[in-house]
């Protein structure tokens, strides 16, 4: 049976006026052709070891899978190099490493209140072990998307998904339509955590510093 692990918040006043953008952003999250509704109904979420099968968590949006030898894996999530044309990136690349990933766009409000947030996380981390690896959907203008990484001197590569194909490593009931959304994977890129909402560094931090020192 799966526990669920929930880190002590301590929020100052800039982290509840980001906490609440962040409650205003599940709210107001992009929905592509779905309702949000559509991915918040349902039985909490669960993995039975093997590959990954999301189960909408009946409103939760922080979904923890425990204890590590129940979490299931995804598929191997690849496709072009947002800032480096002709490059592929694959989660192959990061072997051993606990990886973030992070499914984002440019036109998305809640993406751009997070991304400090998550840059943070990033360089407080990579020491660990610990990668990020953005996946950039629905930005058909992909200077648009280049410049957002820039702009926001954001280090970490992203794959350039403008039709959301690569998506289906996550399998057929991940809930795609809900942008900003963060996985963690493990060393052995199985699926430790699902975030369905924009993050804080105070909340991702801890989880990825947990999984990251698992044995």
């Amino acid at each position: 049976m799966n526990r669920r692990f929930a880190p002590v918040r301590v929020f100052g006043s800039q982290g509840y006026q980001k906490r609440a953008q962040a409650v205003g952003a599940l709210l107001l999250c992009v929905v592509l052709g779905t309702a949000v509704s559509a991915c918040a109904t349902g039985d909490d979420a669960v993995a039975s070891g093997g590959t990954f099968d999301f189960v909408s968590p009946g409103g939760q949006t922080e979904i923890f899978y425990d204890p590590p030898a129940d979490r299931g894996t995804i598929g191997n999530l690849t496709g072009e190099n947002l800032m480096e044309e002709g490059q592929t990136l694959s989660l192959s690349d990061f072997e051993g490493q606990v990886v973030v990933v992070n499914l984002w766009g440019q036109w998305c409000g809640p993406c751009r209140g997070e991304v400090d947030d998550l840059e943070k996380v990033y360089e407080n981390t990579r020491d660990q072990g610990v990668a990020f690896l953005g996946v950039n959907v629905r930005d058909p203008q992909r200077d648009k998307a280049q410049d957002f990484v820039t702009n926001n001197n954001v280090a970490f590569p992203s794959i350039w998904d403008p039709s959301m194909r690569s998506l289906t490593a996550l399998g057929g009931s991940y809930p795609t339509s809900v942008i900003p959304s963060t996985l963690v994977l493990d060393r052995q890129h199985r699926v430790a955590a699902v975030y369905l909402t924009a993050l804080l560094a105070e909340d991702l931090q801890p989880v990825v510093e947990r999984i990251a020192a698992e044995q």
